[in-house]
């Protein structure tokens, strides 16, 4: 503090977030790789598909005893949580965190969860960056630009992709990016792009070296394919959380471990390829070795008839958010994103494929091309981040060669997942339940307020029995005009005001006789403590109220007043913009 500036420290702590957060993510994915090699590198290929039934229900259960007893933390999407965390925890994140994604997802993942590795990465990095700036006690905008780093580090570490992982920072996680923002961002992704090449060097999760060049006339076929990813993003979407919601209605945990597990192994059984991450699958797609994906299945695995080719593939495309869904709303730990880039990039190769057979060769279309465009169009259509799509394709491709079919495919898949669906699958649950506003700072600030710190709990209640004479008693010591009327059970049975006994309130010969109740009258309108602030104040914008009651489970709480909230409002955006 004596000797550096705070624009400068919080550069030097990016850099450091960025090296811990390199390490984390090589860590992680060589843990992986190496509980898969002891798992599956000594049965024949041709009997390993029978060990995909056991194999996923075991890691599943493995990771939720892990996080029932040792973590005592819900899995779910993680990257879900980050943004929950930053919009209305103050940017803090539970320190576990820092470790806990790397444990189950490395387990999920290595038995063959049908999930990535990419999410948990991400929120170990955001962890790790929440953390270090709460131990430098910095405020809630430098500790939300920490998290940022923490993200692009990750990101740019597990792909050896750097600018993807400062786009995806500020695609995904951060709401609003100044430069202030963006050198750490770049600080970060670029010192956990070397630690991967230090450590790892070309032995990323995922590269291809372009072996095709893009071909203007193709340009038509690359719009039907932005188009197709876009349906095919929405369908993985809405699979998603149809399935998620289904598993979900078996309450007990490890009985969804179990159901979630099974039938994730029997999926898994029928189509192999959706054994844990899947990049080996799109390696062989991208090579020409297509017919290599039915090694492992008992069922087709002798047959080389591109027809049958064709129909596994789109079984694979069918099925895939089904196998990640289950994967994850039965217990286990990892991300959409690399199942939307599996799904792109058979989806690319399908259409590509089918394009050739179709047009007798006419068309001639690169399939490696495609395969990697679809990539990048499902992945924009999934998690709505089009500039990473773009850019981590390219990356990984190293080279720009495909940037004009990437930015055309990534834009039109978009825009046709966005028009069926108005959030991405991150953000859909939290929005709607108004936990998270983007591209509004005003509201954004208001949704900040804790409805339970500014209740007001210092009103004089009054029994619906009790005599006018007692309500006057209570206005003589009471600073406020109103009087919740409640009942023995704590109910609200109504609410008296000043201007409800003005006439009356010194008439001594109806003092004693008249009782509260026949001048009560009901509110406009009632609120829960556990409501969001948009809720709230659409009741207050209704009803043209200024207090309303608070009630929760039938019982009376206390008042809330717009002004109350008007003067916390202000507060919170003084602060906000001071920091």
């Amino acid at each position: 503090m004596k000797h550096v500036s705070n624009k400068n420290f919080v550069l030097f702590l990016a850099g450091i977030i960025g090296l811990i957060s390199g390490s984390a993510a090589v860590i992680l994915k060589e843990s992986v790789h190496f509980i898969q090699n002891q798992l599956i590198s000594e049965f024949a290929i041709e009997n390993g598909n029978y060990y995909y039934l056991g194999f996923p229900l075991v890691g599943i259960l493995i990771t939720v005893v892990i996080s029932r007893f040792l973590l005592r933390e819900n899995l779910g999407h993680g990257i879900t949580q980050i943004l929950y965390d930053i919009a209305k925890n103050s940017a803090l994140i539970k320190r576990s965190k820092m470790f806990s994604r790397m444990v189950t997802s490395a387990i999920t993942v290595g038995f063959g969860g049908s999930v990535g590795l990419e999410a948990p990465i991400v929120v170990t990095g955001s962890a790790i960056g929440s953390n270090v700036g709460r131990a430098m006690h910095l405020n809630y905008k430098k500790r939300t630009i920490l998290i940022g780093c923490g993200a692009a580090g990750a990101i740019s570490a597990i792909f050896n992709s750097p600018i993807a992982g400062v786009i995806f920072s500020m695609e995904v996680i951060l709401a609003d990016v100044t430069i202030a923002m963006f050198i750490p961002l770049l600080i970060a992704s670029v010192t956990g792009a070397l630690v991967s090449l230090s450590l790892l060097g070309d032995d990323v999760l995922f590269s291809f070296k372009l072996v095709d060049s893009f071909t203007a006339s193709d340009t038509p076929y690359y719009i039907l394919l932005g188009i197709f990813c876009g349906l095919v993003s929405v369908y993985f979407t809405r699979m998603t959380y149809k399935v998620e919601g289904l598993i979900a209605k078996v309450q007990n945990r490890f009985g969804r471990a179990l159901v979630g597990g099974i039938l994730l192994g029997f999926v898994i059984f029928l189509f192999p390829p959706m054994y844990g991450e899947g990049y080996n699958t799109i390696k062989l797609l991208l090579a020409n070795r297509e017919l290599e994906i039915l090694n492992t299945s008992p069922f087709f695995a002798e047959i080389d008839n591109i027809y049958i080719v064709f129909g596994f593939i789109f079984g694979v495309i069918l099925m895939k958010p089904i196998a990640s869904a289950l994967t994850i709303g039965s217990g286990g730990s990892g991300g959409i994103f690399a199942p939307s880039l599996f799904l792109g990039g058979v989806t690319g190769f399908m259409f590509a494929t089918v394009l050739n057979v179709i047009t007798w060769g006419d068309a001639d279309v690169s399939t490696s091309n495609f395969t990697l465009v679809g990539m990048c169009g499902v992945m924009s259509g999934v998690l709505y981040a089009p500039l990473t799509a773009i850019f981590l394709i390219a990356e990984i491709t190293s080279g720009y060669e495909l940037f004009v079919p990437l930015m055309l495919v990534s834009a039109i898949s978009f825009s046709t997942s966005s028009f069926f669906e108005k959030h991405s699958l991150y953000t859909k649950h939290l929005i709607e339940r108004g936990d998270l506003i983007q591209y509004d700072k005003d509201r954004q600030v208001l949704s900040q307020i804790d409805l339970l710190k500014i209740i007001e709990k210092d009103l004089y209640t009054i029994q619906p029995e009790a005599t006018l004479e007692q309500l006057v008693n209570l206005v003589k010591i009471s600073k406020r005009n109103i009087f919740p009327v409640v009942n023995e059970k704590q109910e609200l049975v109504g609410v008296v005001t000043l201007d409800d006994i003005r006439n009356i309130m010194f008439d001594r010969g109806k003092q004693k006789d008249t009782q509260v109740k026949h001048y009560m009258h009901s509110p406009p309108a009632f609120i829960s403590s556990h409501e969001n602030m948009q809720s709230v104040m659409s009741k207050f914008e209704i009803s043209g109220a200024w207090n309303l009651p608070v009630i929760d489970h039938g019982k009376y709480v206390g008042f809330l007043s717009k002004s109350r909230i008007f003067n916390t409002y202000r507060k919170k955006l003084i602060r906000h913009n001071r920091e």
